[in-house]
């Protein structure tokens, strides 16, 4: 007759969804049905997070496996004390509660793939001497809430695409495209509008593809899995044609969010834009998508600024007489003309990120390598970045309320000063008689030696040296 007979966990919900995301406390229950005295060893529950990655290439001969295993937490408790030993319980129903707390950083979300999964469980298990241990598990919904910069996710993409015609026509064909924001949850519609010019002598079809890889990594290499989940055919373009096109995606509820913060799996979604042309090659635009949990991102209303800045701004106030710089969503910088990577027809986006303060804080705390920095690479501007300033006034996207600037402050213009009455004139003042405190001597008679011809002269005596020179002797006793 078994000694157990049943062994039973629960655990309590903390939403609708019964998920849970870093730092959420998973708390429930363990019961455990004797139907005779038993005796205990240990008795314990755990919560555990791994990640694997295993798939096999090539042929029977040929034949190469690689796999990857991760692990973010392990949490055990003990039911009862780890130390006691052979713990005897008596015969009837037990119940244990239990409180495990999930460690904050960066997680990722839960996820199930043909070579790859992300696993969340939690698993209750009694051990006895000479017996089998007993055991039950029970997986739990994992959604990473680890997003940084996500207002930025919530701001308009733009791309747009120049088409040269081939041998078979001539013209060129332009298409700009826009998407309303970055980040959806499962449920949501992507609003896609295309502006299109056809220039040339050809017919064009514009279609829209939502589409999803998936990309396993272990042992230096890689596996892809693609597929795109929604495709909408527009209406064929006439040539010598402008056009706009309106197209609405909604994202099935099924799929899982993007998973950017797992060194050996990884989920992008990206929506693509394209001309079909017939015997060219499709221009095309291409948008990163990120898919985060369901209500977690705000919902940005039509005409409602989404951050500090009025409805349709993009970035903030500017000064400068310098243009604003592009923000392309490509890992390269690019320019208009060149397009992606430097090639000519390639796409550009342009998706400015928000300003960022220093006094914004993070949704959740995050290693800064989860995602690019946003954002994003910048092209056709500088490398210096100007310095970035606090704000005084409280943080732009928190929900605490934001003060508004100090009015200037106001001073009275003091009064006039009584006018000063002129000063009366000064009488005239002669000037003193010259003087001069030091004798001079009469001036000495001037001899010109240039004009003196040197051969015709005669034997007379020279000057005398008083002449010259006269003495100051003769002054003084004329002046006694």
């Amino acid at each position: 007759m078994p000694s157990i007979q049943s062994l039973t966990l629960t655990y309590d919900a903390l939403n609708e969804q019964g998920t849970f995301s870093e730092g959420d406390t998973i708390s429930g229950k363990v019961t455990l049905a004797l139907l005779k005295q038993v005796k205990v060893n240990s008795f314990f529950i755990k919560a555990t997070g791994d990640a694997n990655v295993h798939w096999t290439d090539g042929s029977s001969d040929d034949r190469n496996t690689y796999s990857a295993h991760k692990r973010y937490f392990k949490l055990k408790q003990f039911l009862f004390p780890e130390t006691s030993k052979d713990t005897v319980l008596p015969k009837g129903i037990h119940v244990y509660k239990f409180s495990l707390n999930i460690p904050q950083g960066s997680v990722p979300s839960s996820f199930n793939g043909p070579h790859g999964k992300i696993v969340y469980k939690l698993e209750a298990k009694l051990s006895r001497s000479w017996r089998m241990d007993q055991s039950v598990k029970q997986n739990i919904l994992f959604v990473s809430r680890c997003y940084p910069n996500l207002p930025s996710l919530m701001l308009p993409q733009i791309g747009a695409i120049k088409k040269e015609m081939g041998l078979f026509s001539k013209g060129q064909a332009d298409m700009e495209v826009t998407i309303d924001r970055m980040a959806y949850a499962p449920g949501e519609t992507i609003t896609v509008l295309a502006k299109i010019n056809n220039s040339s002598s050809s017919e064009m079809t514009p279609k829209f593809r939502l589409g999803k890889k998936v990309i396993y990594r272990a042992s230096g290499s890689t596996k892809r899995e693609e597929c795109t989940f929604i495709k909408v055919v527009e209406n064929r373009i006439q040539a010598h044609t402008e056009l706009e096109v309106r197209c609405r995606m909604k994202i099935p509820l099924d799929q899982t969010t993007t998973i950017q913060n797992c060194d050996i799996l990884s989920v992008e979604y990206h929506l693509k834009a394209y001309l079909d042309i017939s015997f060219a090659f499709d221009p095309e635009v291409l948008f990163p998508v990120v898919v985060v949990p369901l209500g977690f991102a705000p919902v940005p209303q039509p005409g409602v600024a989404a951050g500090p800045y009025p409805a349709g701004a993009v970035g903030g106030p500017s000064n400068s007489d310098f243009p604003s710089p592009v923000v392309s969503g490509h890992p390269y910088p690019v320019s208009p003309s060149s397009g992606r990577s430097g090639n000519p027809g390639a796409p550009m986006y342009s998706a400015p990120p928000p300003p960022v303060y220093p006094g914004n804080p993070m949704v959740f705390p995050c290693p800064p390598s989860v995602y690019p920095a946003q954002p994003a690479h910048v092209s056709g501007a500088y490398n210096n970045q100007v310095p970035e300033i606090p704000f005084p006034y409280g943080t732009p996207f928190s929900s605490s309320v934001i003060h508004p600037l100090p009015t200037a402050p106001t001073f009275q213009t003091p009064p006039a000063a009584p006018a000063i009455p002129p000063a009366p004139s000064l009488p005239a003042i002669n000037p003193p008689p010259s003087f001069s405190p030091f004798n001079v001597s009469p001036t000495a008679p001037s001899y010109n030696l240039m004009n003196t011809d040197f051969l015709s002269q005669s034997d007379e005596a020279p000057p005398a040296y008083t002449l010259l020179f006269p003495s100051t002797a003769t002054d003084k006793s004329d002046a006694k």
